[in-house]
């Protein structure tokens, strides 16, 4: 019996350091166009320890609703660190937003919030894996969305190469790297020293646990073939609504019901087709409108409607439309529906004004997503990647990041 209860509890502990890690919650329907970034102008905060980050989003309730934000500080897993706030935070989180203002003129109102970060009340003491997440004002979660801050300790270089696995010739990238750590002590970098590679940063299947292949002086070389490998997909399609009232290569045609809507083109499958160079901003979007100066309260928000035929060979896989513009999630609000009457697969979704990348991916019964079945892979799609370096001695506390690299597709070679 006390062999049982004992197992009973260790599988309760288990349970519960599992339910720790932390996710990334999608907003309610009321929230839309969380744009979350540090100084460029991709949606992905990856910021120096004393850079800034920009949060901002829309309440299209228009209610002036209170909301409030607290940060976490997380470990390489995306468990919570050991530290205390004092001990990564100077201030103190739980604040009220106090940055928002009433939308200017639009067909459907909003109130937009903004967040910058470190201010004058909050700064940030340590680098690593944070997270953001902002609360309503009876304590609700409505949203969190990880970001990363990082110290420049290290040099990273990566290059991108076509796999030299034959069956994937075609289909797959290979991130290879090398961390300089010259003027960083490292004894044990097996131990010490952790990596992250993510692939548009697209946390869903980022690599995690590649140990260095060798050492060459105060070198790290991963020169890893299959372990590092990414498949390439295909570019995202894309469309822009900037100007409310003119069709483009994209849009069809426009009409006007309470809001303005538009209707794309009805897209073809891709994953059958030869590979072809289409431009695009890795499934990123940004907000921007002819209709006003002040994009983030007189941009308007317009139904945006999405066709693609129907396909038996996918039969009653569910079919979503995927982007950074709802964070990648798949829900009902972005799940295409069977339209009898034109044989389309077919989808209303409400966008802010702006220029928007878009692709399509199913999940089957069983719940496994497919992001390339539709859009098919290929070894030429430009990707970028994100190549992060983690550190933590012996005694330390938290994994702190001492380094980023980049890599690019664009110049891949065999």
């Amino acid at each position: 019996m006390r062999f049982f209860i004992k197992q009973l509890l260790l599988i309760f502990f288990t349970l519960s350091l599992v339910a720790q890690v932390q996710q990334e919650v999608e907003p309610p329907y009321n929230i839309k166009t969380i744009v979350f970034k540090g100084p460029t102008e991709d949606q992905f905060p990856v910021i120096e320890l004393g850079e800034q980050l920009l949060l901002e989003f829309d309440d299209i309730t228009a209610s002036e609703q209170d909301y409030y934000f607290k940060i976490v500080h997380c470990d390489y897993d995306w468990t919570p660190s050991e530290l205390l706030k004092s001990q990564y935070l100077i201030g103190t989180d739980n604040q009220r937003i106090i940055d928002y203002e009433n939308s200017l003129t639009t067909l459907q109102p909003y109130s937009n919030y903004r967040l910058t970060l470190p201010n004058d009340q909050l700064k940030f003491r340590v680098s690593g894996n944070y997270l953001i997440e902002v609360y309503n004002m009876v304590g609700e979660l409505q949203f969190s969305r990880r970001f990363i801050i990082y110290q420049n300790a290290v040099t990273v270089g990566g290059v991108v190469k076509r796999s030299r696995d034959f069956n994937f010739l075609n289909e797959k990238q290979v991130v290879q790297f090398n961390i300089n750590t010259s003027g960083f002590e490292i004894v044990n970098p097996k131990k010490e020293v952790k990596v992250a590679i993510i692939q548009n940063y697209f946390w869903p299947t980022a690599i995690y646990n590649i140990k260095p292949q060798f050492t060459l002086g105060n070198e790290l070389v991963y020169k890893y073939d299959q372990e590092t490998s990414f498949y390439g997909g295909n570019e995202y399609l894309n469309f822009d609504t900037k100007d409310l009232r003119a069709p483009s290569a994209a849009i069809s045609r426009i009409d006007f019901k309470e809001l303005y809507n538009h209707y794309l083109f009805t897209n073809q499958y891709r994953y059958d087709r030869e590979y072809t160079y289409f431009p695009d901003v890795n499934g990123d979007f940004v907000v921007r409108t002819l209709q006003g100066e002040d994009v983030s309260r007189e941009a308007e928000y317009t139904k945006v409607h999405f066709s693609i035929p129907y396909n038996p060979e996918f039969g009653l896989d569910d079919v979503y439309v995927f982007g950074k513009f709802n964070n990648y999630d798949l829900s009902d609000e972005n799940k295409m529906v069977y339209n009898e009457d034109t044989g389309n697969l077919e989808l209303m979704y409400p966008f802010k004004q702006g220029f928007y990348n878009y692709k399509y991916v199913t999940k089957n019964k069983e719940g496994v997503v497919d992001l390339n079945s539709i859009s098919g892979n290929s070894h030429f799609t430009e990707n970028s990647y994100l190549i992060l370096v983690y550190y933590r001695n012996f005694g330390d506390m938290y994994d702190s990041i001492i380094g980023i690299g980049t890599a690019n597709s664009r110049n891949i070679s065999n």
